[in-house]
Order: structure tokens, then C-alpha cells, then sequence
């Protein structure tokens, strides 16, 4: 089966949100367009505890785009975004939602962030996702979302590690861009690792 998983369409990564991803609400559209694609639906949420580690807030002195050490690994400080139940978490509320057979939470520890949709940033705990694929016979999946540069392509490595054949549907994500070229170089990365990058075109 193949299987559509759409990335963190948030209103928090949206234009107005606090972590908020530059043209963040034009993949909508086409994210609804390509749900009618695909027999099964995916939908993953930022879903953090008020005291998350990522949060520059708490940490006093830290600002957001500095980097600490969060367990043991490096974490890049973000403004707080996502917070569990807040209307920054919600699904935007133009994504269709009618579609979406399993919703995945994410960065629900409070001590390590998650990226990617199918583990933490230190590959310790499993979100369930490929547990859910598996079950599904799933042996291909097609990615969008936010952003880019951060979960969509982290989620990205992680299923084509797995196993599945990945495909990152390009025009259907937008990147956070911390520094420039941050997307283009994380498109050259997942198409090193086996990723492909295609264009909704080639589904619609």
C-alpha cells in the first residue's frame, strides 16, 4: 500500500503562528487535493508540554536560534510553539481533516525534542508510526508538510532507513530556512539517502 503522511499542518507553522513558516499556508491546498490520492492518511502534530526542553523560554538568558545541550544531544532553542491542546497546535484550519485515518503526536517528552514522525531526535522512543505502517502494508510513502528543512526531512530519513519508499512531495512543503540554503541542503540529503523528490504533478 502506499500511504500519504502530511507533516506538522499546524497553525502555529503557519503564517500568524509562533514558529511560523514562510508561506506556510500555500502547501494547503494542494495537501487536500492530494489526500484524494491515496487509500490511507497520516497526519502528524507538534504536541509539546508547556515545559519543553526546545522552548527558549525555559531557559532563562537563552534566546530562540541559540543551541544548548538537551540530553546528551544538541538542540536548537525555538520560540514556545506547539503547546498540547493550544490553538497554535491545532491542524490549520483550512487542512481537510475528513481524510486522515491516524494522527501520530510528537515531542510529547518534555526532555528531547522529535523531528522526525517516527522517533525522537535521539532515535530512544518509537512514536508507533512504523508499528501502524507495518500493519497497514505499507510499502511506500509519499511526504508534505512543515518544514522542510526540519521534520519533513528528518521524517524523510527515518522511512527510507526503515525500509519504505519515500517520496517528498516538494511543492507541497516549505522550509524554516534558519540559514540560507538550509532547504536546498536538505533536499540534497534526502535524495543522497535514497529519497525522492517529486512534484505533485506527478500524483495529481
Amino acid at each position: 500500500m502506499h500511504a500519504f503522511l502530511m507533516v506538522d499542518i499546524q497553525n502555529d507553522f503557519t503564517p500568524g503562528g509562533a514558529l511560523a513558516v514562510n508561506e506556510g499556508d500555500k502547501i494547503i491546498p494542494i495537501a487536500n487535493a492530494l489526500q484524494e490520492k491515496f487509500e490511507l492518511v497520516i497526519a502528524t502534530q507538534d504536541w509539546h508540554p508547556a515545559d519543553h526542553g526546545s522552548f527558549a523560554a525555559n531557559h532563562p538568558g537563552k534566546n530562540p536560534g541559540e543551541v544548548i545541550e538537551l540530553n546528551g544531544l544538541d538542540q536548537i532553542l525555538w520560540p514556545v510553539h506547539c503547546v498540547q491542546e493550544s490553538n497554535g497546535a491545532a491542524f490549520h484550519p483550512e487542512l481537510n481533516l475528513d481524510n486522515i485515518h491516524h494522527i501520530v503526536h510528537k515531542g510529547t517528552n518534555a526532555q528531547i525534542d522529535s523531528y522526525s514522525s517516527f522517533f525522537d531526535n535521539g532515535h530512544k522512543k518509537s512514536t508507533g508510526l512504523e508499528n501502524y505502517l507495518q500493519e497497514k502494508g505499507v510499502t511506500e510513502l509519499s511526504i508534505c508538510g512543515l518544514a522542510t528543512d526540519y521534520c519533513v526531512k528528518f521524517s524523510a530519513l527515518d522511512a527510507v532507513n526503515l525500509g519504505f519508499k519515500t517520496n517528498v512531495i516538494i511543492d507541497a512543503c516549505r522550509g524554516v530556512e534558519l540559514a540560507n540554503g538550509d532547504v536546498d541542503k536538505a533536499i540534497r540529503e534526502m535524495k543522497v539517502k535514497g529519497v525522492q523528490i517529486i512534484e505533485s504533478s506527478a500524483v495529481l
